[in-house]
């Protein structure tokens, strides 16, 4: 059967992960998580002492960067991929505020993006994956058969978020959570080395108000569609 490569990019905290995990479920196609990959890197800088007040020592990270190994690994579990870094399951750690607060100024770092696309389209060279990011469908795979972008109000991504943080046990308030989805929103499109940004052919979903199923069911008509052509 043919397999394409589904690119989904979009804001933080819009859904575009459990969008992506949940198609790569019903298609039965491998999922990577690009984002869990910089929160590994950025949680390996904050362990290591490689920050300097908001933003990354770059001459020393450098010196790291190619110590820094990322895999995934199914979750019996959850049935899901966690993120392992240099061995270590860390799947909990990379979504606390911490290393949200710090992520994207790691992701914006040009040695630190090679790196990591390098190891993302090495992922995908047999196709049959679904990848969530903010590059994806413009830099990591240009030529991918389905392309979406993913967007939601500022305030519907913040209260999400913030229902997140909760289960976790992390104690932030709304206003908190809404600041740093600002500031990494302008720092990810803003930034020289793959900005986020919509792909010309990308199709564009905002699930501000939509269902999880009523996503799952556009999602899953989508990638139909893109099998036939």
């Amino acid at each position: 059967m043919k397999k394409i490569t589904i690119a989904i990019d979009g804001y933080s905290s819009c859904g575009k992960s459990t969008m992506a995990k949940d198609l790569a479920k019903i298609v039965k196609y491998n999922y990577i998580d690009s984002g869990a990959m910089y929160r590994a890197v950025t949680l390996y800088a904050l362990r290591n002492n490689l920050f300097e007040g908001d933003y990354p020592n770059e001459p020393a990270l450098k010196e790291c960067i190619n110590r820094i190994h990322i895999d995934f690994r199914q979750n019996e579990t959850t049935g899901k991929s966690d993120t392992y870094l240099n061995g270590e399951n860390v799947e909990k750690e990379i979504r606390s505020m911490e290393v949200a607060d710090k992520v994207s100024p790691v992701a914006a770092v040009g040695f630190v993006r090679e790196a990591l696309v390098k190891q993302q389209q090495e992922m995908g060279k047999g196709k049959g994956i679904v990848m969530d990011g903010r590059d994806i469908g413009t830099i990591v795979f240009p030529d991918a058969e389905l392309k979406i972008f993913v967007t939601a109000r500022p305030e519907v991504r913040a209260q999400r978020r913030l229902a997140e943080l909760a289960v976790k046990g992390e104690n932030v308030s709304f206003e908190e959570v809404l600041q740093n989805l600002a500031k990494r929103d302008f720092i990810d499109t803003t930034r020289k080395d793959g900005p986020l940004r919509q792909a010309g052919d990308a199709i564009v979903i905002d699930n501000s108000d939509l269902t999880i199923e009523a996503q799952n069911a556009q999602m899953l008509k989508l990638f139909e569609r893109s099998l036939e052509s």
